[in-house]
C-alpha cells in the first residue's frame, strides 16, 4: 500500500545539450546481427546447415540412445495445408530438441500412396469417368505416377517449413519392401488365425464402389431420410398369441424403418424377449378386422400413426390384450412385398425408446441384424449390387433402381399398392457418409476379408496401459475405438493397392489361402513390386504345389485397406532399427485427433498381433484448424490460411506480408495444439511482435558482447549480487523450459520465452546493466561480469528457442560464435541447455523479488516527479530510503526489509538508474503529506510481511558527467570518479 504526495510548487529543470566530446569513448552495442529479420531473404542462409546436414551430422556423431519418432504418412493426393504444417513442425520440435541432448534421432518422413483418392484423381488426369474402360495395369501405371509426383510435391514443401529428417530415405507404402513387409504382416496374422473371409454386411460405398471401414466414415448430423410405418400380416401366430386374438380379425405387427430400401432383403422379425407387447384397434381405421401389434412403451406413438390424415387429434386405441417378447417368437409372418412366410425372433438390442419395438430385420443390410441372423440359419440376403441398384433378386420391379433415390421410391410405392403401408415421413438423423467422395454409404452384405479383432483386443487395450498419451484424455477415446471393435473390413475393391493374395477355387469359390501359397507370393512381390499380381500368369502367382492338382484358379482382385498400409509401417523400424528390450517401437507417434480410429489404431492392432507390444510408446495428438473466429477451416468455407503465404508472403505484400517459415513454426509453438488451434491476421501479427521480441533482445545482447570470448568469464564467485541473481534467474528459466519439452508443451516453452525476455531481461536486467557496458572500462571486472552473464543468458535463450526457430537461432549463433572457445558450425552441435546446480540461489532471488517491488515503487515516485517537470531522466533524481525508527509492523517482519535495504544500499542507485541513493531512519508515524515539500516527492511502502519504509525523491544536487550523465561530478563539466580514469586510460 502506497500513498503519493505531488507538490503543488516546482522549479523547472534545465534543458541541457548533450555533450558528444566523450561519446567516441563509451562502448555502444555494436552487432552486424540486423534489427529486421527479412525472413525470405535471410532464412534460406541456414537452412541447409540446420536440417540436410544436420540430420546427417547427428546420425553419424551423437552418441546417446537411439529415438524414432515414426512418421505417420500423409496421403500423396495434393498440396499441402496447415494441418500438415502444424503436424511436421510439431514432430520437428520434438526431434530437434532429442538431436541437442545428444540423442541419435531417426527420422523418416513416409508417404500413403495407395487407394481411392489416387486413383481417381489420376483417372480424372486422363480425363476418363469410366474405369472400366482401362485395364488394372494402365490404372496402377497412371496412379503411380500420380503419387510419385506428389511425394516429390509435398517433399519440397515440407522441406520450406524446416523440417529435419531423412528426406532421400523417406517410406512410401508403394516401395516394394514396404509392399513385402505388409504382405509379410498379412501372412503372420493369417498364420494366427486372425484373417478369415465371410459374406456379411459392410459399409459399402456407392460412390467408390468399395467396402469402407470405420475409419473411412464421416456422420452427417442433418441426414435426412424416407422413413416408413409397415404393416407385416401375422399369418401364423404363435399359440399364446393365438390365445389373445379375437375372432374373425387380422393381425398385423407394426415395423418402422428408416430404410425402406432394405425391405426386399427383410429375413425377420426381432422383439424383445422381455419388453411386453400390446394388441390394438385403432378407432380410425376403415378395416375393423385388422388389429395390430406394438411395445407397450410406444402405444401413444401408435396414436399418432393411426390419426386420420386431416385430423390434428391422435386416434383412440381399443386394445385386446398384452403378450411378452418371448412368447411371440415362433409366430411368423408374410412378408410385405413378397408374402413369403417369415419368423419372429428375439434380440436384445431390441428398445422400445423408438419405433414399435418390433424390428425389421435385414441380415444382408445390418451388422446387428447379421449377428443375430447367423446362428439361427438365416441367410445374409443382400439383392443390390456394388452401385447401390437392386439387382433381380430384388425382383423385376425393383431392378436396376437405385436404393438410395428411385429404389426407395419405388418400395413406398409398392408397399401402398399392397395395403401395408400405414404412414411415411421424413426423418433427420445421423448418417454415415464416405469421408472421400462426401456421398451418403449404405450397409452391403458382400464376401470380404476380415482381420479378427476381437481376439487381440484385450492384449491391445492392456498394450495402451503403458503408453504415455497426450494428452492424457486422448487415452479413452482410443481405448473406446479399440473396445467398441471386434472385426476389421481389410478388403477393399480398387485396382491401386496391395492385393490380397488369395486364390478361388472355379468351381467352388473356395479360397486357396495356405502359408506356402501366400509364401509363394510375397517372394514375386520381393523380386517384382506388387504390380506383378496383374501382369503375371494365375499359373505364375500360384505356389509349384496347386499347378497341377486338378483344379482350376483364378485370382482374386481384392486390395488391401489402406489403414492396413499405413498400419504395418512400424515394421520398417522393427525391422532396420529392432530395439526388443523395449516395449514399444517406436518411441513416438505424433498425428491429428482423428487418427484414434485410422492410424494410431491400425498400427497399434496389427503391432499386438505380431510383436505383443504398443508401436508407439508415446502418443500424442494434436487438434485440428479454425479460423480467427473459431469456425473449422475449409476450402468451402473460403477460410483456409495457406502456409505458403505465410512464408512467402501473398500477392499483396502490406496485406499478407512474408513471416517467413520460424514465424509459421513460432504460432504453431504457441498453441495449445492438443486441442483445436486458430489461426488468423490478428494471431500471426501477435506471433510476429513476440519475434521481434525475441530478435531485438537478441540484438541488444549481441552488441554488447562485442568482443567478448569465452575465455574471458569471470567466475560465479566473483560476480556482483545483481549478476548471479540473473544467472539463478536463468537457471530457473532453464529449469522450466526443461520441463515444458519433456512434458512436449511447446506453448509453455512459447511463454516461458516471453517471460523472460520481456519482463526478467529487458524490464528489469538489461535496463539496470546498460550503465556499466557502455560507460566502464573495456576490460574491467565489471564490464566482464556482465559479459559473462550476458553470454550464458543468450545462449540459454538460443538453444531454448532452437528447435522451434531454427533459422532465427542460428543467426544468432552465427553472430556470437566466435565468443566460443571451440567453436561448433551450427548451434544444434552444442548441446542442450547446460545450467550449473551453484546457479540455483533461492535466498537471492528471495531478497530481489523484495528489490524488484522497490524498484516498482521508486519508478512510480520518479514518474510523478518526471511529470512535474521536476527530472526529466531518473538520473537527474536521488532516492533517500527512510527506514522507521519505530513501526507498527512486527519486528521480525521489519527486519526484513530494513536488512534487504541496508544490505543493498550501494545497488540501488543501479538498481533504480538514478545518480544518488541514500539510507536513512527517521520517524515514519508522522503524517506523509508533512514530509513533502517543495520539489519533494514521498511514497510511504508498505509490503505484507516484509515490513515498511518511505521513499522519497528529489532533484540531484551533484553535477552531470558529461561522459555518463549521471549526476555524480562535484564540478561542472567534469568527468565523474568512475569516468575520469576509464578516459585518461583511453590516452585520448
Amino acid at each position: 500500500m502506497s500513498a503519493i504526495i505531488t507538490p503543488t510548487t516546482h522549479k523547472k529543470a534545465p534543458k541541457e545539450k548533450p555533450d558528444q566530446k566523450y561519446a567516441p569513448t563509451l562502448l555502444l552495442p555494436k552487432t552486424a546481427f540486423p534489427l529486421r529479420a527479412d525472413a525470405a531473404v535471410r532464412e534460406h542462409l541456414f537452412c541447409q546447415r540446420c536440417t540436410t546436414d544436420l540430420y546427417a551430422w547427428q546420425r553419424e556423431n551423437n552418441e546417446g540412445d537411439l529415438f524414432v519418432l515414426h512418421d505417420g504418412p500423409p496421403y500423396a493426393n495434393g498440396h499441402l495445408h496447415l494441418g500438415h504444417a502444424l503436424n511436421k513442425v510439431l514432430k520437428d520440435f520434438v526431434n530437434r530438441q532429442h538431436v541437442m541432448r545428444g540423442f541419435k534421432v531417426d527420422y523418416r518422413p513416409g508417404w500413403d500412396c495407395h487407394g481411392l483418392p489416387i486413383e481417381l484423381k489420376a483417372l480424372a488426369e486422363l480425363k476418363v469417368s469410366d474405369r472400366s474402360s482401362l485395364s488394372p495395369t494402365q490404372v496402377r501405371a497412371v496412379a503411380q505416377a500420380t503419387a510419385q509426383s506428389t511425394v516429390e510435391a509435398q517433399r519440397a514443401e515440407f522441406l520450406a517449413y524446416g523440417v529435419m529428417g531423412d528426406w532421400e530415405n523417406g517410406y512410401r507404402t508403394m516401395d516394394r519392401d514396404f509392399e513385402t513387409r505388409q504382405l509379410n504382416v498379412f501372412y503372420e496374422m493369417m498364420n494366427k488365425g486372425l484373417i478369415y473371409r465371410a459374406n456379411k454386411p459392410v459399409y459399402w460405398s456407392p460412390s467408390s464402389k468399395t467396402a469402407l471401414a470405420e475409419s473411412e466414415l464421416e456422420y452427417k448430423e442433418d441426414h435426412k431420410s424416407r422413413s416408413a410405418w409397415v404393416a407385416f400380416l401375422v399369418d401364423h401366430p404363435s399359440q399364446g398369441l393365438a390365445r389373445l386374438l379375437p375372432d374373425s380379425v387380422t393381425l398385423h405387427a407394426v415395423v418402422w424403418t428408416t430404410t425402406p430400401w432394405t425391405l426386399p432383403a427383410n429375413r425377420s422379425v426381432a422383439v424383445h424377449p422381455k419388453m411386453t407387447y400390446r394388441l390394438f384397434r385403432p378407432s380410425a381405421t376403415n378395416d375393423p378386422s385388422k388389429v395390430y401389434l406394438a411395445v407397450a412403451e410406444q402405444l401413444d406413438e401408435m396414436k399418432k400413426r393411426f390419426a386420420p390424415k386431416d385430423s390434428t387429434e391422435p386416434a383412440t386405441l381399443e386394445l385386446f390384450g398384452e403378450i411378452s417378447g418371448q412368447d411371440l417368437v415362433g409366430s411368423r409372418y408374410q412378408h410385405p412385398l413378397t408374402t413369403e412366410s417369415m419368423p419372429f425372433i428375439a434380440a436384445d438390442y431390441v428398445t422400445s425408446d423408438s419405433g414399435s419395438g418390433l424390428v425389421h430385420t435385414a441380415p444382408g443390410h445390418g451388422m446387428d441384424d447379421y449377428k443375430t441372423c447367423y446362428p439361427l440359419g438365416i441367410e445374409a440376403f443382400c439383392p443390390v449390387d456394388n452401385v447401390g441398384d437392386f439387382t433381380a433378386e430384388a425382383g423385376p420391379e425393383l431392378e436396376g433402381l437405385n436404393v438410395q433415390t428411385k429404389g426407395t421410391d419405388k418400395v413406398l410405392q409398392l408397399l401402398a399398392i399392397r395395403g401395408t403401408l400405414i404412414q411415411e415421413h421424413v426423418y433427420v438423423h445421423k448418417y454415415p457418409y464416405d469421408w472421400r467422395t462426401k456421398k451418403p454409404v449404405i450397409l452391403r452384405a458382400t464376401s470380404q476379408w476380415f482381420a479378427n479383432v476381437g481376439t487381440i483386443k484385450e492384449d491391445a487395450l492392456k498394450a495402451i496401459e503403458s503408453v504415455r498419451i497426450i494428452p492424457e484424455g486422448a487415452r479413452r477415446r482410443l481405448e473406446g475405438f479399440v473396445h467398441s471393435r471386434s472385426e476389421w473390413c481389410i478388403s477393399r475393391q480398387r485396382s491401386w493397392g496391395v492385393p490380397i493374395p488369395v486364390m478361388y477355387d472355379n468351381e467352388t469359390d473356395e479360397p486357396l489361402l495356405t502359408k506356402s501359397s501366400v509364401h509363394h507370393v510375397i517372394d514375386i512381390v520381393r523380386e517384382h513390386g506388387a504390380d506383378a499380381w496383374w501382369s503375371m500368369t494365375t499359373e505364375e502367382l500360384l505356389a509349384p504345389e496347386y499347378r497341377n492338382n486338378g483344379k482350376i484358379y483364378r485370382r482374386g482382385f481384392d486390395t488391401m485397406d489402406v489403414w492396413f498400409d499405413s498400419g504395418t509401417s512400424w515394421t520398417m523400424i522393427q525391422e532396420k532399427m529392432p530395439r526388443p528390450h523395449l516395449p514399444f517401437v517406436a518411441d513416438v507417434y505424433c498425428e491429428g485427433s482423428d487418427q484414434h480410429r485410422g492410424w494410431f489404431q491400425s498400427s497399434l492392432l496389427t503391432s499386438v498381433a505380431l510383436t505383443g507390444k504398443a508401436p508407439y510408446g508415446t502418443l500424442i495428438t494434436h487438434g485440428f484448424l479454425l479460423d480467427a473466429k473459431g469456425f473449422k477451416q475449409s476450402k468451402s468455407l473460403g477460410n483456409t490460411v495457406d502456409p505458403a503465404v505465410i512464408i512467402n508472403g501473398g500477392k499483396n505484400l502490406q496485406k499478407d506480408p512474408a513471416y517467413g517459415t520460424d514465424l509459421l513454426r513460432l504460432w504453431a509453438a504457441s498453441s495449445e495444439y492438443t486441442k483445436d488451434i486458430a489461426i488468423g491476421k490478428t494471431i500471426l501479427t501477435q506471433v510476429a511482435e513476440s519475434m521481434r521480441k525475441f530478435r531485438t533482445t537478441a540484438r541488444f545482447i549481441l552488441g554488447n558482447l562485442n568482443g567478448f570470448k569465452e575465455a574471458e568469464a569471470v567466475a560465479y564467485e566473483e560476480l556482483s549480487r545483481l549478476d548471479r541473481f540473473m544467472l539463478s534467474e536463468t537457471y530457473q528459466f532453464c529449469k522450466n523450459v526443461n520441463a515444458a519439452y519433456d512434458e512436449y508443451m511447446f506453448n509453455k516453452v512459447f511463454g516461458q520465452l516471453q517471460y523472460f525476455t520481456s519482463t526478467t531481461l529487458s524490464s528489469f536486467y538489461l535496463d539496470v546493466i546498460k550503465d556499466t557496458l557502455y560507460s566502464e572500462a573495456e576490460n574491467s571486472p565489471k564490464r566482464r561480469a556482465v559479459q559473462t552473464v550476458l553470454f550464458h543468458v543468450l545462449n540459454a535463450l538460443n538453444k531454448s528457442i532452437a528447435p522451434l526457430a531454427p533459422h532465427f537461432a542460428e543467426e544468432v549463433y552465427e553472430n556470437y560464435r566466435d565468443c566460443f572457445m571451440s567453436s561448433q558450425p551450427s548451434v544444434f552441435r552444442t548441446g542442450w541447455l547446460e545450467i550449473s546446480e551453484s546457479w540455483n540461489d533461492a535466498a537471492l532471488r528471495e531478497e530481489f523479488q523484495i528489490l524488484k517491488q522497490l524498484r516498482v515503487e521508486a519508478n512510480q515516485l520518479l514518474e510523478q516527479a518526471r511529470a512535474a517537470k521536476v527530472i526529466g531522466p531518473s538520473l537527474e533524481a536521488t532516492v533517500e530510503f527512510q527506514l522507521p525508527t519505530e513501526t507498527e509492523t512486527p519486528v521480525e517482519e521489519q527486519e526484513i526489509l530494513s536488512g534487504v535495504v541496508k544490505k543493498y544500499a550501494d545497488d540501488f542507485a543501479k538498481l533504480f538508474i538514478t545518480s544518488e541513493v541514500f539510507v536513512t531512519s527517521d520517524d515514519l508515524s508522522m503524517d506523509v503529506a508533512s514530509a513533502a515539500g517543495k520539489n519533494v516527492f514521498v511514497r510511504e511502502v508498505c509490503m505484507p510481511k516484509v515490513g515498511s519504509c518511505r521513499l522519497v525523491v528529489r532533484r540531484a544536487t551533484l553535477h552531470k558527467c558529461p561522459r555518463c550523465w549521471a549526476f555524480t561530478s562535484k564540478e561542472q563539466d567534469v568527468l565523474c570518479n568512475r569516468c575520469g580514469p576509464v578516459v585518461a586510460s583511453l590516452h585520448l
